[in-house]
């Protein structure tokens, strides 16, 4: 049941973040679940070292520190393959 929570909360993330994010993203079903949950894991590292890794107060944040982690991910991507 994990997993499937996991799958659904990063594709929410990551769906969240491509409609914030203005451009055109290229990425179907699969690359948004997968932006979703290395959001997540962005988020939840970006926290840690913010908060010195006390992720228990942040519990209640995590959805939006996912969506951060996303948008970071979407921003990193557009930068290097705009060096292209």
């Amino acid at each position: 049941m994990s997993l499937c929570t996991t799958i659904v909360f990063g594709f929410l993330a990551g769906l969240i973040a491509r409609a914030l994010m203005p451009g055109r993203q290229s990425m179907g079903l699969i690359g948004t679940t997968l932006l979703g949950i290395a959001g997540s894991f962005m988020g939840g590292f970006l926290a840690s070292i913010i908060w010195g890794g006390n992720w228990r107060v942040l519990r209640p944040t995590t959805f939006i520190g996912s969506i951060l982690g996303a948008i970071v991910l979407l921003m990193l991507g557009r930068m290097m393959s705009s060096r292209r």
